[in-house]
């Protein structure tokens, strides 16, 4: 196949240099962008006059065509055509002639590319947003079913304080939520047509980026035709959006590994979404969760090589940049499928709700509480605390809980304990007790479910 560039040249690509030079290998992913910006580009063409309406008509039709071979299997990409917009182009060329010579008229594959990048990563956004928000239902429905499910909060990996199971799935739900807003900014910032720009510095036609902004759903026209070929801040902020959102799903991955161990007891993982062992015939093993959380490392990796890739390019467009959608396309198909199992897995959890809230008993988790009720009594906060100190390492000592240490024994460390003690420290009271807003109340979480709700 003969170079559309080969004007130039004397001496023909080695077969190797071809092979190196292509990216049909991953770009042909973009072939519906292609076809839709360049049917934009078409009729953009044929309202300026540039081509007349009858060729820009055979070049749309002729274009669906090929998505629907496409999609059918009937078309083979090659090597020789280099990427997907010269090999959508040749067999456009191959099927009407010098019309589809035309299609390229007042556009370059450095603006060609940056359309199709942008067309395609909207799409995926939408994809994974909604991925999201199916997974922040998910989390809701648990929370909702949980309100009164008490469990240990943590700090440190140590038992704290208590909780409930409904305060802790929002807590993620939370995050997810701020994912979804953070795709949604990463989606309007890229929403700019770089069609239009030419290789870098613009093209003599007299062209209507306005008309493709607005065909092609763009909001606005890129404003700089050497950043618009050259930018790829809109991949590095997807990579990085999708970085933090493999990170949330880790940390959750992370608990249920551990809730699901011997050790917590907290949960059970279905058996759906669970293997075994080889050789252990007991063994059980929270897999799903454990290969979230390992491809977590690999979306970091994406993002590191976009990073390092632009890090040193001079304007505008550079070959190198070729190698921009690997990473993207190894970040999109890991973190919907990550997304996917982990909503999936989820959902099928059972919370051993006993073990969580006997969990509440050891590890002195009301000894804040305990305090708090020292401080009503008009003590500064600071002697309270030494004074649960104190009481903390006695039990310690003594193998006992607050709880369960006589009125007679509590008033050696305070004359101010009274019998309204145990009442206050009850895990029960101790979660009913927070007032500030967001806290683990059960009127808070309440509080937060229905403005989650109103907010859908």
């Amino acid at each position: 196949m003969a170079k559309m560039w080969k004007g130039r040249f004397t001496k023909s690509a080695t077969q190797s240099a071809n092979e190196f030079n292509a990216s049909i290998q991953f770009d042909q992913r973009f072939y519906a962008q292609d076809i839709q910006g360049s049917t934009a580009h078409a009729q953009m063409l044929a309202k300026q006059g540039i081509l007349t309406q009858e060729e820009a008509d055979l070049i749309t039709e002729t274009l669906a065509q090929i998505k629907e071979d496409i999609e059918a299997g009937k078309v083979e990409f090659t090597i020789e055509g280099e990427d997907i917009h010269m090999n959508i182009e040749t067999v456009l060329t191959e099927r009407i002639g010098d019309t589809g010579k035309k299609l390229h008229t007042a556009r370059s594959r450095n603006d060609q590319v940056a359309v199709d990048f942008r067309l395609y990563m909207r799409e995926e956004i939408d994809i994974i947003s909604s991925l999201l928000e199916k997974l922040g239902d998910t989390l809701y429905d648990i929370a909702e079913k949980n309100q009164e499910t008490i469990m240990p909060g943590y700090t440190h990996l140590q038992r704290a304080q208590p909780v409930t199971l409904a305060h802790y799935m929002l807590a993620y739900y939370q995050m997810f939520s701020r994912d979804v807003s953070r795709l949604a900014d990463c989606r309007a910032r890229m929403n700019a047509l770089p069609l239009g720009s030419g290789a870098l510095a613009g093209t003599t036609y007299n062209t209507d980026r306005q008309f493709l902004a607005e065909k092609l759903g763009f909001d606005r026209v890129c404003p700089n035709s050497i950043d618009a070929v050259s930018d790829r801040d809109f991949a590095l902020e997807f990579l990085s959006c999708a970085s933090i959102i493999m990170m949330h799903l880790s940390r959750f991955c992370e608990e249920l590994i551990l809730w699901n161990s011997t050790e917590f007891g907290f949960i059970e993982m279905d058996d759906a979404f669970s293997t075994g062992s080889s050789i252990m015939p007991q063994k059980k093993n929270p897999d799903m969760a454990e290969l979230i959380r390992g491809k977590t490392g690999r979306v970091y990796g994406d993002m590191l090589s976009l990073y390092t890739l632009m890090k040193s390019l001079p304007l505008a467009y550079n070959k190198d940049m070729q190698e921009d959608k690997p990473p993207v396309f190894d970040a999109v198909d890991t973190l919907k499928a990550s997304i996917g199992i982990f909503t999936e897995m989820v959902s099928t959890i059972t919370f051993n709700k006993d073990t969580m809230r006997a969990a509440v008993k050891n590890g002195f988790m009301n000894a804040t509480d305990a305090a708090d009720y020292l401080v009503r009594k008009g003590i500064p906060f600071r002697d309270c605390h030494e004074i649960i100190g104190h009481i903390v390492l006695y039990c310690i000592q003594n193998s006992t809980a607050i709880e369960d240490i006589p009125l007679e024994k509590l008033k050696e460390f305070s004359d101010k304990f009274d019998e309204d003690i145990y009442e206050n420290i009850d895990p029960e009271s101790c979660i009913r007790a927070k007032k500030s807003e967001g806290s683990t109340s059960f009127e808070s979480v309440k509080a937060q479910l229905e403005a989650i709700k109103k907010s859908k």
